[in-house]
C-alpha cells in the first residue's frame, strides 16, 4: 500500500487502457505498437467488385476489336522494289500481253513508284509491273468505290454507311498506309487531281484534300449544316469536274436558271467549309461538260452549240471553236462527272467517244482531231500512243498524223481503253481488267 499521491510504476497497464503506454522495467516507458487497420481488398465484397470492373474491362476491349476497322482490315507489306527497267527508245514494233489482273476499281491505270496498283471488292494489290506478281496487300471488309494515283501514292476509297466515306493513302512501293481519313464522298465517285490537291466528284457535294487528306474545300450541301450561309448556292447539282493550277472547276445545274453554269473554286481558301470562288458564271447552253483546266484557261464542251467554248480568268469567253465529231459523241454524259482525258508533252488530249481532240496545253486551243479512236493515249516510250481499233496508234503531237501503228490482239473487247506506262510496260485498261503489254 503506497502513500496518497504515490504512483506504483510496477504496476501493470489496465486492460482496457489503449491510448497510453506501458510502463518498462527500470521506469522507462515505450510506445505501444499502433494497431494495423484492415485492408479493403480483404473484404469478400470488395474483391468482388475489382474482379467485376476487370471483367467489364476486358469484354469492353474485346468489343471493340471485335467491331473496329483493324480487325476488319489485312495488311501484308513489301520491301521496297528494283528499280524498273527504262523504256524502249521508241514504241516497239509488236506488243504482247504478259499479264492481266481484275481491277474494276481503277477507271485508269494506276502506275506509281515502279509499281501497278489494282483494286477489285475490297482489296488493293501493289504488283511487279514486269510480272504481275502481288507484292504487297491492303482489304477491307468494305467494297472499294474507286482507286487512283496521286502525290506519288495510292489513293483506296471505300464503301461505308450511305457514300464512299472512307480514304486509305498508301505507300506504292511497300503498301504502307501513310494517311488515312473520313469524308463524305458520294456514291460513284471519282477522284480527280491537279497534283496539289484531290477532289471527290459528286452530284451534290465536292470534297478537295491536299496530300496529307486533310480537308481543304467542300463545296454543296455540307452536313451537317452548322453554317448555311457560308455556301454561295443552294438546290445546285453537279455534272463534269476537273482541275488546274490549284483550282477546281464544276459545271452547275442551279434552281432558276436555263443555262448550265461554270463555277472554277480555289482547292484551299481560308476555311475549307467557306468555299471562295474565282469566278461563277452561266453558259450559253442548257447542258455542258468541263474538259479541262489548264493556267487561267478553262475548255468546256457546249453539245446543243457543238462548239468548244474558253473562258479565262474572270468568267470571260475567250474563244469558241467547232466541233467536229459525230452527234452521239456529245449526248452521252462522262461516267463519274469526268471527261476521259490524258496529257502530252505538248497537248491534252480529250476523248470524245469516237475520237481524240488534240489540245494546247499552253492555251486549250484545238490542235487537230484523230477520228477512229478508242480512248485519249499517253505517253510510252517518248512518243504519244492512242488506242484504236486492233491496236495503237503512234502520234505525232505536233501535227496529229499516224507515223505507225501496233497491232494488239485485245480479244474481242470493243470498249472504251485508258492508257498509262511503268518503264517499259504498257498498261490497258479495259472496262474492270488492266492488261499489261510488252
Amino acid at each position: 500500500m503506497l502513500p496518497p499521491g504515490t504512483e506504483d510504476v510496477l504496476a501493470p497497464a489496465s486492460e482496457h487502457d489503449t491510448g497510453e503506454a506501458a510502463a518498462a522495467p527500470g521506469g522507462a516507458r515505450h510506445a505501444a505498437p499502433p494497431r494495423s487497420r484492415p485492408s479493403p481488398w480483404n473484404r469478400r465484397r470488395d474483391r468482388v467488385a475489382a474482379a467485376l470492373i476487370t471483367v467489364v474491362v476486358l469484354v469492353a476491349g474485346v468489343l471493340v476489336w471485335a467491331f473496329s476497322d483493324q480487325r476488319a482490315t489485312s495488311h501484308e507489306l513489301a520491301d521496297p522494289p528494283a528499280a524498273l527497267p527504262p523504256a524502249p527508245a521508241s514504241v516497239p514494233a509488236s506488243l504482247q500481253e504478259i499479264w492481266q489482273a481484275e481491277s474494276p476499281a481503277t477507271p485508269v491505270p494506276v502506275s506509281e513508284d515502279s509499281s501497278v496498283v489494282t483494286g477489285s471488292g475490297g482489296e488493293v494489290t501493289g504488283r511487279d509491273p514486269l510480272t504481275g506478281d502481288v507484292r504487297w496487300r491492303y482489304a477491307r471488309d468494305l467494297e472499294l468505290c474507286t482507286v487512283a494515283g496521286a502525290w506519288s501514292r495510292a489513293l483506296a476509297v471505300y464503301h461505308k454507311d450511305t457514300g464512299c466515306s472512307e480514304v486509305t493513302q498508301l505507300d506504292p512501293s511497300t503498301g504502307r498506309r501513310t494517311a488515312q481519313r473520313n469524308g463524305d464522298a458520294e456514291l460513284n465517285t471519282r477522284l480527280v487531281s491537279d497534283g496539289g490537291h484531290v477532289t471527290t466528284t459528286g452530284k451534290h457535294l465536292l470534297n478537295t484534300w491536299r496530300n496529307d487528306l486533310v480537308k481543304s474545300l467542300e463545296y454543296g450541301e455540307v452536313f451537317p449544316k452548322v453554317n448555311p450561309e457560308k455556301q454561295p448556292r443552294e438546290g445546285c447539282t453537279y455534272g463534269t469536274v476537273a482541275a488546274g493550277a490549284g483550282e477546281v472547276g464544276v459545271i452547275e445545274d442551279c434552281p432558276g436558271e436555263q443555262n448550265a453554269r461554270l463555277t472554277v473554286l480555289k482547292a484551299a481558301g481560308e476555311e475549307a467549309d467557306e468555299p471562295e470562288e474565282v469566278f461563277s458564271t452561266v453558259l450559253p447552253d442548257p447542258s455542258a461538260w468541263l474538259v479541262a483546266m489548264s493556267g487561267d484557261t478553262v475548255a468546256v464542251a457546249l453539245p446543243q452549240r457543238r462548239q468548244l467554248a474558253l473562258y479565262g480568268s474572270k468568267g470571260e469567253q475567250l474563244a469558241a471553236y467547232p466541233l467536229d465529231v459525230p452527234a452521239a459523241d456529245l449526248q452521252r454524259a462522262p461516267e463519274g462527272g469526268v471527261v476521259p482525258t490524258a496529257k502530252g508533252a505538248d497537248n491534252i488530249y480529250w476523248f470524245t467517244g469516237s475520237s481524240t481532240v488534240a489540245l494546247s496545253r499552253k492555251d486549250l486551243t484545238p490542235q487537230w482531231t484523230l477520228d477512229g479512236t478508242r480512248g485519249p493515249g499517253a505517253m510510252f516510250a517518248g512518243q504519244y500512243v492512242v488506242p484504236i481499233e486492233g491496236g495503237l496508234a503512234v502520234v505525232d503531237e505536233g501535227t496529229g498524223s499516224t507515223v505507225r501503228t501496233v497491232g494488239v490482239d485485245r480479244h474481242g473487247y470493243r470498249g472504251q481503253v485508258q492508257l498509262a506506262s511503268a518503264g517499259p510496260v504498257l498498261l490497258e485498261q479495259r472496262g474492270g481488267t488492266l492488261v499489261a503489254l510488252r
